[in-house]
């Protein structure tokens, strides 16, 4: 050790040592921390160590005690609890728009807000899953990039990426420069979608941000929101069902369809019973090929029974299936 370098803080020290190495399942004598110490250069008593530990308790380290033969010390309330940072690890490996490279080092930055040996609960999970992954590393850079630019209500501009037949990305539109005035990032489906104006399509629209590229913050003002935009009502309209025409329809559903109704449009949505066995539905949606498919999906038990450009719609999809 160079003796000529200024020893770390000592108190600090013992704070690291039970940050590190202890929770309530593994206490940590003084004598532990007192071989801590020496490696820094501390040849520390009992009474000195005692007296760190009060002061960290003084300040608010939430340290306890085992009182035995020996007294047992340990860092006794984290940051999160096991059950809390689990949760979390789950997140990020069940969510396909993080990349694996980051899911990893995310897991790894979580398993420090837990106790040392429960950590190692965490890294045995770190390589289970196998989910198919996003593969935009700058991903998190994009989201911090867009919630800068709705906060102070600028245009982004970008280029959007696709794939072709050999499954090689390739810029939509022969590399369009898309500007769009941000309002808001949903979380759908397991991919991450910023919604906003765009100037090129002239209304509301979605792009996900994972395959955005070169996205930046232009110095032109947003364009206002509009006074009637809600996130939760396009999430329900729209969402998912790409662009098409806005449309009130009328759905006749089997009772069992209840839930599936409910996860689609929420709980606010019009609903009446029609008989002993299906209930009606009344919602605007957006008249696509995406919603008539989540209409036949249902095998029979969900009909399109107004108005009749969305029945003929439905119909048109049906008889592609012949």
């Amino acid at each position: 050790m160079d003796i000529t370098k200024e020893k770390p803080n000592r108190t600090l020290l013992v704070l690291k040592y039970l940050w590190d190495n202890s929770d309530i399942d593994h206490p940590a004598t003084i004598k532990d921390i007192a071989a801590y110490l020496e490696g820094f250069g501390y040849n520390a008593t009992r009474k000195t160590i005692s007296k760190d530990i009060d002061e960290l308790i003084e300040i608010g380290i939430d340290i306890d005690c085992k009182r035995e033969e020996h007294n047992l010390y340990f860092l006794d309330v984290r940051v999160f609890e096991l059950a809390e940072v689990k949760l979390l690890v789950d997140a990020v490996q069940s969510s396909r728009f993080i990349p694996t490279k980051k899911s990893k080092a995310l897991i790894e930055k979580l398993s420090t807000f837990v106790g040392p040996h429960q950590s190692s609960i965490l890294k045995r999970q770190l390589y289970v899953d196998k989910r198919i992954k996003a593969s935009n590393e700058g991903i998190f850079y994009l989201v911090d990039n867009i919630h800068t630019a709705i906060r102070e209500k600028k245009r982004i501009t970008f280029q959007y990426q696709e794939y072709n037949q050999n499954k090689e990305k390739v810029l939509k539109h022969q590399g369009q420069v898309y500007s769009l005035s941000p309002y808001a990032l949903v979380w759908n489906d397991d991919c991450y979608y910023v919604l906003g104006y765009s100037d090129s399509h002239e209304k509301v629209v979605k792009f996900r941000v994972d395959r955005m590229i070169d996205m930046r913050i232009s110095e032109m003002t947003a364009v206002r929101k509009p006074k009637d935009f809600d996130v939760s009502d396009y999430f329900s309209q729209i969402f998912s069902m790409y662009d098409g025409n806005d449309c009130h329809v009328t759905l006749l559903c089997e009772n069992e369809l209840m839930k599936h109704i409910i996860d689609r449009f929420g709980e606010k949505v019009f609903t009446a019973p029609a008989d002993d066995k299906h209930f009606e539905v009344e919602t605007t949606v957006s008249l696509s090929q995406t919603f008539y498919e989540w209409v036949f999906s249902f095998g029979g038990k969900m009909k399109i029974t107004a108005p009749q450009q969305a029945i003929d719609g439905f119909a048109r999809i049906l008889e592609k299936f012949k």
